[in-house]
C-alpha cells in the first residue's frame, strides 16, 4: 500500500491490536476473511464504505447494521475501524481486511507455539500443488463449488497441518482474489514471517541439506541482513551444485548452473 493507505493501514493496525487480545484469533481470523470476501463481492458496497466523501458516522453505521450480532466485537470493531479510514483505492479496504486476518491466523499459530510449522506447511503445500498439476487445476478451477474445494483441503491437510495452516491455505484456495495460488502463499507466508519481524529466504539445491548447513547458513544470513531468516529449502535436481538463496527480489546464486548464465550473459556482452 501507497501513501494514504499506508498511513491508514497503520491506524486500522493499532485499532486491531487493540482489541484483538480479548478475541479467540480463528474465529477473528476467519470473520475478517469473510467481511473482505463480501466486500469482494458487493462493489456497491465497497464503493460506498471506501468513499472518502462521506462522513464516518455513515459508513459506520452501514456496519453496525450489516454486520452487528453476526461476527464477534473485535471484527465489527476492526472493520469499522477501516471503513472510517481514508484509502488511496477501494481495493486497498478489502485488502486490509484480509490482511488483519493472516495477521490473526498467525497470532493463533504463535500462541500454539506453530509460527514455524505454519510457515513450514504454506511452503510445502505450494511444493506439493506445484507437482501435482491435476491438484493445481482443482483448485484453480473457477467453476467448481467452493465447499468442494474446502472438503478436497480438510481431506488433504486436516489433522497434518496447524489450524492456522488450513485457514490461511483454504483463503487462498477459495477466495484467490486475482492472485495465482503461489504468490498468494508468497504473500502470506511473508505476512507470517513478520510476526517475528524476520524476513524469509527460499533456497534451492541439490541435495537436502543437513541441519548444521542450515544453522551456518542461517547464521550467515542473519549477520548479513541484520534480522532473523527463516528458510524454505527447496530441493532441484536441475541446480547440479552449489545452492541460490533468494531473499524478496534479491538473489544469491552460487549454483554450477548460475555461474555458467554468468558466463554466458557476459560472452554475449
Amino acid at each position: 500500500m501507497r501513501g494514504l493507505s499506508r498511513t491508514s493501514l497503520a491506524e486500522v493496525e493499532e485499532r486491531f491490536n487493540a482489541v484483538a487480545g480479548s478475541a479467540d484469533l480463528g474465529t477473528l481470523s476467519d470473520e475478517l476473511f469473510a467481511v473482505a470476501d463480501l466486500l469482494d463481492r458487493e462493489h456497491g458496497l465497497r464503493r460506498a464504505l471506501s468513499d472518502p466523501a462521506r462522513a464516518a458516522e455513515q459508513k459506520t453505521g452501514v456496519v453496525g447494521s450489516l454486520l452487528g450480532g453476526k461476527v464477534g466485537a473485535a471484527t465489527q470493531a476492526t472493520t469499522e475501524s477501516a471503513v472510517s479510514a481514508k484509502w488511496s483505492r477501494a481495493g486497498d479496504l478489502a485488502d486490509v481486511l484480509e490482511r488483519l486476518g493472516v495477521v490473526a491466523a498467525a497470532a493463533e499459530a504463535e500462541g500454539q507455539s506453530r509460527l514455524d510449522d505454519v510457515e513450514d506447511e504454506l511452503f510445502r503445500f505450494g511444493r506439493i500443488v506445484a507437482a501435482n498439476p491435476g491438484l493445481r487445476r482443482a483448485f484453480a478451477d473457477a467453476a467448481a463449488p467452493e465447499e468442494g474445494k474446502r472438503e478436497l483441503l480438510r481431506s488433504l491437510l486436516e489433522g497434518k497441518v496447524a489450524p492456522s495452516s488450513l485457514r490461511l491455505i483454504t483463503q487462498l484456495v477459495v477466495h484467490p482474489r486475482g492472485r495465482s495460488l503461489e504468490t498468494g502463499l508468497e504473500e502470506v507466508g511473508q505476512l507470517v514471517a513478520q510476526q517475528r519481524q524476520r524476513l524469509v529466504a527460499v533456497v534451492r539445491s541439490a541435495v537436502e541439506l543437513t541441519e548444521e548447513q542450515k544453522q551456518r547458513l542461517t547464521a550467515w544470513l542473519r549477520t548479513s541482513y541484520g534480522r532473523d531468516v527463516h528458510l524454505n529449502v527447496e530441493v532441484d535436481k536441475r541446480v547440479l551444485g552449489g545452492f541460490s538463496v533468494r531473499i524478496g527480489d534479491e538473489i544469491i546464486d552460487t549454483t554450477i548452473v548460475g555461474r555458467i548464465e554468468e558466463v554466458r550473459r557476459r560472452l554475449a556482452g
